[in-house]
């Protein structure tokens, strides 16, 4: 696979990114641009320095117009989350510094797909979507991807099943309000409650699944890690390479990443998660999941904490 990989912000996401970039198939060139320019050059020449054990790939550190022609551009721009803060805290200092980048790279890499990552990152996809002109196929933010996998790891361990046979999801928010649709989740085609009914018949020591114990799990784990190493960088940068992976792939895949709403389950105009179709087009659209009253309304709720947070910023 041939393709050119921009990613703006050589912080510890985006300098994870470009490091686990760089040791996949996925790019044969990429580009790390960053304000700091003696941060950049040393993250690039680290990397590199380790890409004499793969195939040849090209990795420059760049100014903006070095991202002509990329196929995807990765926005990760932006204050980190300090520990006790929370994203939406973030939201107006982020929203600017994504202001200065976007004439920039727009005109620079036009027909790039454009995955954004910088948090808060449901409002930071919705002002980009705004501000760039851009076609919204071509515009996806990280949303819940992560808090997906986040939850799939609970669940492999409470369960004693390998990760890949577990098809659960968070939605909404990539945040505080984001809710576990369980009307959804399945392990091998069982849903949850079923697989433990089973699972206890055949004598596995397991316990019932604490379902709020669950979604707290996937909620607060991001500030765990905050708290007790400074930063979260690993699990995030693995998402956005792997949502990277399914855009370049030759077909089409589902994902819970942050994209427009447009009167799916009743919610317009804010970005959020649920099911999206990506894929070499980009953004097709929405998965409509069939959720109960309970779970609309949890969907519902995260959309308007969002919108209640836009409207307080200034575009």
């Amino acid at each position: 696979m041939s393709s050119k990989i921009t990613i703006i912000g050589a912080g510890s996401v985006g300098a994870t990114i470009a490091y686990t970039l760089s040791g996949e198939s996925i790019a044969s060139e990429i580009v790390l641009i960053d304000i700091n320019k003696e941060k950049v050059a040393g993250e690039v020449m680290d990397i590199e320095q380790g890409t004499c054990f793969r195939d040849p790939i090209s990795i420059v550190a760049g100014e903006y117009e070095d991202a002509k022609d990329s196929d995807i551009v990765i926005i990760t721009s932006g204050i980190a989350r300090k520990p006790g803060q929370t994203r939406i805290e973030l939201t107006q200092t982020n929203v600017n510094i994504l202001k200065s980048i976007t004439s920039e790279i727009v005109k620079a890499a036009p027909n790039a797909l454009y995955i954004i990552v910088s948090n808060p990152v449901d409002i930071m996809t919705y002002v980009f979507t705004k501000i760039s002109g851009l076609p919204e196929n071509q515009i996806i933010g990280s949303g819940t991807l992560l808090d997906t996998a986040r939850l799939r790891c609970g669940l492999s361990e409470h369960f004693q099943v390998a990760q890949k046979n577990i098809h659960a999801y968070v939605f909404g928010e990539h945040g505080d309000t984001s809710f576990i649709p369980w009307s959804g989740a399945y392990i091998s085609g069982v849903s949850v409650d079923e697989f433990y009914e089973l699972m206890k018949a055949r004598g596995k020591d397991i316990q019932a699944l604490d379902k709020e114990g669950m979604l707290t799990y996937v909620q607060k784990s991001g500030g765990q890690i905050i708290a007790n190493k400074g930063a979260t960088f690993y699990a995030v940068s693995r998402a956005v390479c792997q949502i990277c992976s399914r855009v370049l792939a030759a077909s089409d895949s589902i994902a819970t990443v942050s994209t427009m709403m447009h009167g799916e389950y009743g919610i317009e105009d804010v970005c959020l998660s649920t099911l999206t179709l990506i894929g070499p087009n980009g953004v097709q659209g929405k998965v409509p999941m069939r959720m109960n009253k309970a779970e609309i309304e949890k969907l519902h709720a995260s959309a308007d904490a969002l919108k209640a947070v836009i409207s307080q910023i200034e575009l």
